[in-house]
């Protein structure tokens, strides 16, 4: 058996325990499922097949792609239009940055936001949430460890975020296992990992 399917066994176990065990605050039902950026297709397959095997035992999963939420802010705030003008004026980094505005400030549209929008509607007694393709924040567009103290406190519905990353030390994660990024000493969430 692969590291991977280790570890999505234990995060399962970990969903089915009566009560779950995946958070470590009450307050903040998120997990992080941490796996090697080379391992996206082989993840994709274990996750659609974990989410059947929950479906089975009556949970409702809903997968939420982090990049629907990406593509949400630049359409609902000055489009893609804007975006491509101001790399070809000012180049990548200044787009870069101006996409990490749409998803950071207020008067646009707010990772945490969209995010507890969609939250909003779901059940805490029976759905689990998925969260997939967190690669599309990378490499600088949005820093995922911001998005859980944004959401603490304001759900209740169990939450799986499948990060693409590597291990740095006996708790700090890289996002996409990029050098250049900084690694996270503590997301103060459950890494299975």
């Amino acid at each position: 058996m692969s590291l991977l399917k280790d570890r999505i066994e234990h995060l399962e176990d970990d969903i089915r325990a009566v009560p779950p065990r995946i958070s470590v605050y009450h307050d903040l039902p998120f997990a992080i499922l941490r796996y090697e950026p080379e391992e996206e297709w082989e993840l994709r397959r274990e996750a659609r097949l974990l989410g059947r095997r929950l479906e089975a035992t009556g949970k409702e999963v809903h997968v939420i792609q982090m990049s629907d939420f990406l593509w949400q802010a630049i359409d609902e705030s000055e489009g893609m239009e804007a975006v491509v003008e101001l790399e070809r004026e000012r180049g990548y980094i200044a787009a870069q940055e101006q996409v990490t505005t749409y998803l950071t400030d207020r008067d646009w549209r707010p990772l945490p936001k969209l995010l507890l929008d969609r939250l909003a509607a779901l059940n805490p007694a029976k759905d689990i949430v998925f969260l997939t393709r967190v690669a599309a924040m990378s490499p600088g567009i949005y820093h995922i460890s911001k998005l859980f103290d944004q959401v603490q406190g304001r759900t209740r519905v169990m939450t799986v975020l499948f990060f693409p990353g590597s291990f740095e030390g006996p708790s700090g994660l890289r996002f996409m296992g990029l050098r250049e990024r900084e690694s996270v000493a503590s997301f103060r969430l459950k890494i299975y990992g």
